[in-house]
């Protein structure tokens, strides 16, 4: 059992420092949670299931998820409001291109612009054993892909 109190004083009236004590305590609340957050393990079948489907995370929660993705062609070019994505290579390689404007921007969510392409911005090529990281925010395109394109995309909130 965890037992702990919070004072305050010097507040504007009683409430305030009632308020102000509450607020501290469920952060501190808060924090327990998530250093009790569960570790999870994916074994290497449910890890090849995943990359098979090409859709599922093998885990997401509010602060990240990690997929294991695959390309097999170019894709749409989007930028993210709230993720960073992070891209560690495992085979193939592509060309990406950061920055400059989406071409067509359209939303497809709340948080979610793509398009067709990107105008300007900047190409490089990445490959088995990259990691690249792509902060919220900026725009970014798989433009050219050798198969097989495989990766895994951390998406951190």
């Amino acid at each position: 059992m965890l037992v702990f109190a919070v004072g305050v004083s010097g507040a504007a009236s009683a409430q305030q420092d009632d308020e102000i004590a509450q607020a501290a305590a469920d952060a501190f609340a808060a924090g327990l949670a998530k250093a009790a957050a569960k570790v999870e393990h994916f074994p290497a079948d449910a890890v090849r299931a995943a990359f098979a489907d090409g859709k599922s995370s093998l885990v997401a929660n509010e602060e990240f998820r990690v997929n294991p993705s695959r390309r097999d062609g170019p894709g749409e070019a989007e930028v993210h409001t709230v993720d960073t994505d992070i891209f560690y290579v495992l085979k193939g390689s592509a060309t990406v291109v950061t920055g400059g404007e989406i071409v067509g921007p359209r939303n497809v969510s709340a948080t979610e612009v793509r398009g067709a392409s990107i105008s300007g911005g900047t190409e490089q090529r990445i490959a088995s054993g990259d990691v690249l990281t792509i902060p919220r925010g900026v725009p970014h395109w798989f433009k050219a892909v050798q198969t097989p394109f495989t990766y895994y995309v951390v998406k951190s909130t």
